[in-house]
């Protein structure tokens, strides 16, 4: 049994590993694209909305709006779009997954790996809680 396995009680089986850590970037950099840089509320790190740094799973929302995404109804693909989702527990945004063309979704598990995973009910739980909302961007 894995780490991953151990951390996220409802993925076991439903995820491969695609590239190995790297404490370059985190998850919500990487469900916006973003390979080079860590997203953080926090002061010294990258925020697309100075305004709102917050923990608070609304200011999540409000940081991928800034760059193009809108809440939409569900995960369902829709022709046009990319997807993501974004997850809270306590009111508080604690990961975001993004939806590959495929139907399979990726995530970085903080400064370790990338894993792809089916669904994004598979990382709810103890650790990341429950998805807060599904948000959507236009592909250029």
């Amino acid at each position: 049994m894995s780490w991953i396995d151990e951390q996220y009680e409802n993925i076991a089986g439903r995820y491969r590993v695609t590239s190995p850590s790297d404490a370059e970037y985190n998850c919500i950099a990487f469900a916006a694209g973003k390979t080079d840089e860590w997203w953080s509320f926090q002061s010294g790190y990258f925020w697309p909305v100075p305004s709102n740094r917050s923990p608070l799973a609304d200011a999540l929302v409000d940081a991928f709006t800034a760059i193009g995404f809108e809440v939409c109804p569900s995960a369902e693909p829709e022709a046009g779009y990319e997807k993501i989702a974004v997850y809270e527990r306590n009111g508080m945004w604690t990961h975001a997954a993004r939806r590959l063309l495929s139907g399979k979704w990726i995530s970085k598990l903080g400064p370790d790996e990338d894993i792809e995973h089916d669904d994004p009910e598979c990382l709810c739980g103890s650790k990341y809680g429950n998805v807060y909302r599904y948000m959507r961007r236009a592909i250029a």
